[in-house]
């Protein structure tokens, strides 16, 4: 990583940080106790955990987030999002980023989402195996989503209208999700 280019990831994180810091304190110090209280009653978390092993390969992912709920038909919130991958004597790959949300439920049953997510990709491969393929670059993805929902699940696809073969992190632009959130 250049200095350039740790600068700018550093500004980068420095924003977003200021960002949910602002968030969560305009809604938390704000308020009066009373309204306090409703407003973590609205405040639902969720995220995911992925762990995947073998034969030399290793691959974990953490993507914590959190929705505040302004109805039973609109949501939104925030997420993080953090992946390591490696095999043997080939690659490494570090992905660092963040996620913004939006949840619509025209009916019960069926939630629309549009999910805008800013990924970190730093690719390293073994130079015996790929030269010159070292990659350090941003990533946007916008995803539009349709779910059947169930209490605090939701099943469902989703597309990634920026989708780029060479650079996404994900090998389709249509993806299955489940989301959940408690």
């Amino acid at each position: 990583m250049t200095i350039t280019n740790f600068k700018h990831f550093c500004n980068i994180k420095t924003k977003l940080s200021i960002l949910l810091l602002c968030f969560f304190t305009l809604f938390s110090f704000a308020q009066d106790s009373k309204t306090k209280s409703e407003f973590w009653n609205n405040v639902e978390f969720g995220g995911g955990l992925g762990l995947n092993f073998g034969d030399g390969y290793f691959s974990t992912t953490v993507s914590p987030n959190a929705l505040y709920r302004f109805s039973p038909y609109i949501a939104t919130g925030v997420g993080l999002n953090f992946s390591y991958s490696s095999q043997k004597n080939i690659f490494k790959s570090t992905v660092l980023g963040a996620s913004v949300i939006g949840l619509f439920n025209p009916y019960e049953l069926v939630q629309i989402s549009t999910e805008f997510e800013q990924l970190h990709v730093s690719r390293n491969f073994n130079e015996n195996f790929v030269s010159n393929a070292d990659d350090d670059y941003w990533y946007p993805a916008l995803f539009l989503g349709l779910g059947y929902s169930s209490n605090n699940v939701t099943i469902g696809i989703r597309y990634d209208v920026l989708y780029n073969e060479d650079k996404s992190i994900y090998s389709e632009a249509w993806m299955p999700f489940v989301r959940f959130y408690f």
